[in-house]
């Protein structure tokens, strides 16, 4: 009996190196990292100064005290009292849904579109196919049909 020699540990993970999704994911990092910069970009120069408008251009200064007094030193630490900054967390959820949107009008919606022009042209050519096939069948009888009729025609005659 001849053992079949287990992959290496070193061999395993090339293969999975080497996987198509793991190039992919790579590349959806990079991209992403990127992206994320311009959202961060389209957060300071466009909500926050129409934000600003109304208040103040940074929304981390957008903060409320729980429990009075809420005293906060110039280095920006909590020394007495419970504040929340709620203004961070809306420009985190702006962010979010900025990124979102962006993502799913620019990339989602048109690649969905594409698939689906796509697929019915697939199903278009795959239809019109079987259309011409079942034609040329029904002519293929009916030429079949008057060749038996002119044979069975033509021997009545003789």
């Amino acid at each position: 009996m001849s053992e079949k020699k287990e992959p290496s540990v070193w061999e395993g993970f090339k293969a999975f190196l080497m996987r198509g999704n793991v190039v992919d994911l790579a590349v959806a990092v990079v991209i992403g990292a990127a992206f994320t910069n311009i959202v961060n970009s389209v957060v300071k120069g466009v909500i926050n100064p129409l934000v600003g408008a109304f208040g103040t251009k940074n929304l981390d200064s957008y903060t409320s005290c729980l429990k009075d007094p809420c005293v906060v030193a110039k280095d920006g630490t909590v020394t007495s009292g419970i504040h929340i900054a709620w203004g961070s967390v809306l420009g985190a959820t702006l962010s979010f849904v900025i990124t979102a949107a962006v993502v799913y009008f620019l990339m989602v919606l048109p690649m969905a579109k594409y698939l689906a022009r796509q697929e019915a042209r697939r199903k278009a050519k795959e239809g019109t196919h079987e259309v011409i096939e079942v034609t040329e069948l029904e002519v293929l009888k009916e030429i079949r049909d008057a060749l038996v009729a002119q044979r069975g025609s033509g021997h009545d005659r003789e």
